[in-house]
C-alpha cells in the first residue's frame, strides 16, 4: 500500500504572467500544493497587465514548477474597460466548465476571479462529485454592490442566491480573517465549514543579505516632501478617495505629501479630484524587485476602504505588514502603535493624526502613550506605519503609526 498524490484542480481566471494579486496568490498556492500533489490549474489567457501575452488557442497547456497550466481561449481585453473585461469573464466561463469536467482530479479548489468563480467551482464539483474547497479573496456580490459596480436589483439577488448555494456546497470555505468569516456565517454557512488562513510571507533566514534600497525609487517618492503618506497598490472602486484628497488639501501647507503608486479603475477619477493639489503625487507601478524600496520610502502607509466593505475586500494592512517587515527592520523601527479616529462627515481627524505623527517623528520622539487603548487602538510591535480610512460617503475610521525609530 502507498499514498497516491492527490490530484488538485485549481480554477482561477488569472495566473502569471498576469500581474493581479489573485494571479500571484494562485501561483503561490499551486506551487505549494505541487510539492506533494499533482496540480492542474485551468486559467484564461493573460489579460491583467500581463508581462507577456499568449496567442489565441482554444486550449493550450504548459508546465512550470511542477504545475500543469491549462489556458482556455478566453478574450484578453485590457482590464480598464469594464464591458470588455466582462467579455473576458464570459468567454472564460464558457470554456472553463467543459475543460474542467474532463480534467482528472480528486478535489477542486476555486478562487474569486472571475467574480462568480466560486459558483462555477461549486457547479463543476457537483457534476464531478468531488470535494470542493472555496478560497475567498474578495466576496461577491457584496463587493460589486458595495463598490457601486452592480446596482441592487434582480441581478444582485440572483447572484447572491447562487453564491449562498455555492458556499453551502463547499467542503471548506477558506477566508482571510474574522470579519469575512462573520459575513459568511450570516449567509447560513456552518461554522465547521469555514477555515481562516491568513496570508503569509517568506522570511529571510538569519544572516542572509538584506535587500538594498534603490535611491532613485526613494527620490521619486520623497522628492519635495518632508513627510510622505503612501498608498501602493490598486486604485479601485472600494477606496474612500474623495476623503483622502480632502485630507491632503488640509495638509498642503505642512510639507506632507500623499503619494499614490499604482493603477486602477478609479485612478483617472482620483487624478481629476486631485487636480491642482500640489502635495498629491501619482506614480506608476514599480517592478516587483523595487517593492522594498517603495515601502521603505514612506513615513506612513495608507489603507482605504469604504464603510460597509469590511470583510468583503482584502485590506492592505496584512500585505503592508508582511511585505514591509524586513524593510522596517533595516530602518530599526522599535514600535509602531497605530491610532484610530471615528468620524462620519469630515477628513479633519485624518489631518490631525498625520500632522501629529509627522511632528513627533520629526522630533525623534516616541508616540504619545495612553494607559489603556481606546476604541480602535491597538499596539503592534515592529509593524509598518499605516493610515486606514473607511467611508460611506466620506470616512469612518483611520489609523496611523510613525515609521521612524523611537528614541531609547
Amino acid at each position: 500500500m502507498y499514498n497516491r498524490a492527490m490530484r488538485v484542480l485549481l480554477l482561477n481566471l488569472y495566473y502569471p504572467p498576469d500581474t493581479s494579486a489573485t494571479a500571484k496568490m494562485a501561483e503561490t498556492v499551486a506551487n505549494a500544493l505541487a510539492r506533494e500533489n499533482e496540480v492542474t490549474i485551468v486559467c484564461g489567457r493573460p489579460s491583467y497587465d500581463p508581462s507577456e501575452h499568449r496567442p489565441w488557442r482554444l486550449f493550450q497547456t504548459e508546465r512550470k514548477n511542477g504545475v500543469r497550466i491549462v489556458r482556455v481561449g478566453s478574450t484578453d481585453f485590457p482590464r480598464f474597460n469594464m464591458k470588455k473585461r466582462v467579455l473576458n469573464y464570459l468567454t472564460y466561463t464558457a470554456l472553463v466548465i467543459p475543460r474542467a469536467l474532463f480534467a482528472r482530479c480528486d478535489a477542486i479548489l476555486a478562487m474569486t476571479d472571475p467574480p462568480f468563480q466560486g459558483i462555477l467551482g461549486a457547479f463543476v464539483a457537483m457534476l464531478k462529485r468531488k470535494p470542493y474547497f472555496y478560497n475567498i479573496r474578495d466576496m461577491y456580490p457584496d463587493m460589486a454592490v458595495g463598490g457601486a459596480i452592480v446596482a441592487p436589483g434582480l441581478l444582485s439577488r440572483v447572484w447572491e442566491k447562487l453564491h449562498r448555494w455555492a458556499l453551502r456546497r463547499a467542503t471548506r470555505v477558506i477566508v482571510l480573517g474574522e470579519d469575512m468569516r462573520n459575513r459568511i456565517l450570516a449567509k447560513g454557512v456552518h461554522d465547521h465549514q469555514i477555515e481562516i488562513v491568513r496570508d503569509g510571507t517568506e522570511i529571510l533566514p538569519s544572516g542572509a543579505p538584506r535587500p538594498q534600497f534603490d535611491s532613485e525609487v526613494i527620490r521619486q517618492i520623497r522628492e519635495g516632501f518632508r513627510f510622505v503618506v503612501l498608498h501602493a497598490g490598486n486604485i479601485g472602486f472600494y477606496g474612500a478617495w474623495e476623503t483622502l484628497v480632502t485630507a491632503a488639501k488640509q495638509l498642503s501647507g505642512d510639507g506632507i505629501g500623499f503619494v499614490f503608486v499604482g493603477e486602477g479603475a478609479q485612478r483617472a477619477q482620483l487624478e481629476s479630484l486631485a487636480a491642482g493639489v500640489s502635495n498629491i503625487r501619482f506614480l506608476p507601478f514599480f517592478p516587483g524587485s523595487k517593492i522594498p524600496s517603495v515601502l521603505a520610502a514612506a513615513d506612513a502607509h495608507l489603507i482605504t476602504i469604504k464603510r460597509g466593505l469590511e470583510g468583503v475586500v482584502v485590506a492592505k494592512c496584512t500585505a503592508y505588514w508582511r511585505r514591509a517587515n524586513q524593510s522596517l527592520q533595516q530602518r530599526q523601527t522599535k514600535r509602531t502603535p497605530w491610532r484610530s479616529a471615528k468620524d462620519r462627515d469630515s477628513a479633519l481627524p485624518r489631518t490631525r493624526i498625520v500632522r501629529t505623527t509627522w511632528q513627533l517623528s520629526s522630533a525623534g520622539l516616541p508616540p504619545i502613550r495612553r494607559e489603556s487603548p481606546r476604541w480602535g487602538e491597538q499596539r503592534w510591535p515592529r509593524r509598518p506605519p499605516m493610515i486606514e480610512s473607511k467611508s460611506s460617503k466620506n470616512l469612518c475610521k483611520s489609523s496611523v503609526a510613525p515609521a521612524r525609530a523611537d528614541r531609547k
